[in-house]
């Protein structure tokens, strides 16, 4: 999953820190997620998800509509 979210924000050109705003997470939030430093609640799962326009599901099974 870790892997997978990086690699949405990046196809979705943004910094960690546009992806923190859209998701209304901290910047810290965002970084320890996305480098495995943390395992994240649901929440904000769901939050990760919306701001990257995927359903949790596919955030989590690493199998995004729009990588494949």
């Amino acid at each position: 999953m870790y892997e997978n979210i990086r690699r949405l924000r990046e196809f979705r050109a943004l910094s960690q820190r546009d992806l923190a705003l859209r998701a209304q997470l901290s910047l810290t939030t965002v970084c320890r997620v996305e480098n495995g430093q943390c395992k994240p609640m649901p929440r904000t799962v769901r939050k990760l998800a919306r701001a990257l326009d995927v359903t949790p599901n596919e955030l989590l099974s690493g199998q995004p509509r729009l990588l494949e």
